[in-house]
């Protein structure tokens, strides 16, 4: 990127104007990885000042979290972030069932659950429209959608899109506040990042409804041929994203989704490193399951951490040089956190780097 280009970009972040298509194009064209943190460190900064959010959740498939209700009553869960999966058997009615059981179990836990292809999904096993499936799960408890089954939008996935944002469109005139997500770095070029993120802004336009966008770094799931088994390793033939990339698309994010108030660093796909290093490229929310996420950390340098607590997100928080804020499902400050030592004297000592 020539420096005549770099002056007029930093012109219009600086006067807070929109960036285009191009604009983005250019910004991921750029090897100055130091610049893009800079510039996108600034916007997180007007936005939402030091403050890094995190909330206390827990990560289960819907069956596991009826199982368990009885035992989570004593974390201290802000939300229940529950993966339902597309059931080739179960019927509709399960759902808000299960939901109502969960809430009646965990009465002070918000729940988030499902997916907008899930909602689609259960479209066609219950013959309802989306409108009348998402208010009877409301009534049933539910309080967020997930972010999930984004993936890439483009032009070659029209219908996707379509789905995608007819439901959470209707999320949002209901008066739900959702997430958004873009899984990045498999088959997708940067100019489909770049259109993935407008799409969404422009739906923000429309509703305001999103709360966050979130990142996440596609993992690859190798089957060993020696003996079948299943391994978290990259495929030989599509790499996983280098850190360098992850932090760049946070960066570019933040730049581009000028509408959304957060930008979330999931920990669980970015390992803590560059989770770290992302509050500086226009983070400012970490995801919880800070009270336990059963995955397992493998030497191969995937960076899937071992169970976080909120211990140790605290001081992930302020070794970054940060201010945490504990939140609920809807953004709303729970607690905030005042470091053992003062910011400045953490930041003039050399920090853990973390694995």
């Amino acid at each position: 990127m020539d420096a005549g280009l770099k002056r007029e970009l930093e012109d219009k972040v600086s006067a807070g104007e929109r960036l285009t298509r191009a604009d983005g194009e250019a910004l991921y064209a750029s090897d100055d990885l130091v610049w893009l943190g800079r510039l996108a460190h600034q916007k997180r900064t007007e936005r939402n000042g030091d403050r890094v959010m995190f909330n206390v959740n827990r990560h289960l498939g819907l069956e596991e979290a009826v199982a368990t209700a009885s035992e989570l009553r004593d974390e201290q869960l802000t939300e229940l972030h529950i993966a339902g999966g597309l059931h080739p058997t179960q019927p509709w009615e399960y759902y808000p069932r299960v939901l109502r059981e969960l809430k009646a179990a965990l009465p002070d836990v918000a729940l988030k659950a499902f997916a907008a292809t899930e909602i689609h999904w259960f479209e066609g096993i219950s013959g309802l429209p989306a409108e009348e499936i998402l208010d009877e799960l409301i009534d049933a408890g539910l309080e967020s959608l997930t972010g999930g089954g984004a993936e890439i939008f483009d032009s070659e996935h029209a219908a996707h899109w379509d789905d995608w944002s007819r439901i959470h469109r209707l999320a949002h005139a209901k008066g739900m506040k959702t997430p958004s997500t873009m899984l990045y770095g498999h088959a997708e070029e940067p100019r489909h990042r770049v259109d993935h993120v407008l799409r969404l802004r422009e739906l923000q336009d429309e509703t305001g409804g999103f709360q966050v966008f979130s990142p996440l770094r596609y993992r690859h799931d190798f089957v060993d041929p020696a003996d079948g088994t299943g391994r978290d390793r990259p495929q030989v033939s599509t790499p996983m994203a280098e850190p360098a990339e992850s932090l760049k698309t946070f960066a570019i994010s933040r730049l581009l989704f000028d509408n959304v108030p957060h930008v979330k660093s999931w920990w669980v796909a970015h390992g803590l490193s560059v989770t770290q290093l992302s509050l500086n490229f226009g983070a400012d929310d970490l995801d919880g399951s800070a009270v336990e996420y059963e995955i397992t950390h493998d030497a191969d340098g995937h960076g899937a951490p071992h169970p976080m607590h909120r211990e140790d997100l605290l001081n992930l928080i302020w070794d970054g040089g940060f201010q945490p804020v504990e939140r609920n499902t809807r953004y709303e400050v729970v607690r905030e956190y005042e470091p053992p030592v003062p910011l400045a004297q953490r930041r003039a000592e050399p920090q853990r780097v973390w694995a």
